[in-house]
C-alpha cells in the first residue's frame, strides 16, 4: 500500500493505494497517530483504495473517534468494492463518505 499525505493548513489529506489489510493497517496507524494532532479536519482519498479488511476498518474507526472531536473526517472516492465492505458492515452508516 502506498499512502500519500498532503496537509493544507489543519486540513490533512491521505491517498491511499493498494490494499489495506492486516498487513498494511499498522503503517498507516502510525501514520494517522503521528499526524492527527496537527489536524482539524482529515480526508481520506479511496480512489486508489482495491481492498480493505477488519484491521483497515479498525484503523478508521480509531481515526473517526478522534476526528470526531475535531473538525471531523470524511472518506472520497469510495469504489464499489470498498463501499460493499462499508454497507455490509455498518460503516456506511458511522463514516461520512462523499
Amino acid at each position: 500500500m502506498t499512502i500519500t499525505k498532503k496537509q493544507n493548513g489543519t486540513n490533512l489529506e491521505i491517498t491511499l493505494e493498494g490494499r489495506l489489510d492486516t498487513t498494511t493497517a499498522p503503517e498507516l496507524e502510525k501514520e494517522l497517530n503521528a499526524s492527527l494532532d496537527a489536524a482539524d479536519t482529515l480526508t481520506l482519498d479511496f480512489a486508489k483504495l482495491d481492498y480493505i479488511s477488519s484491521a483497515g476498518l479498525r484503523v478508521l474507526l480509531s481515526a473517526h473517534k478522534a476526528m470526531a472531536k475535531k473538525g471531523g473526517m470524511k472518506v472520497v472516492n469510495v469504489n464499489e468494492i470498498v463501499s460493499e465492505v462499508f454497507d455490509v458492515t455498518g460503516f456506511g452508516d458511522i463514516l461520512t463518505i462523499e
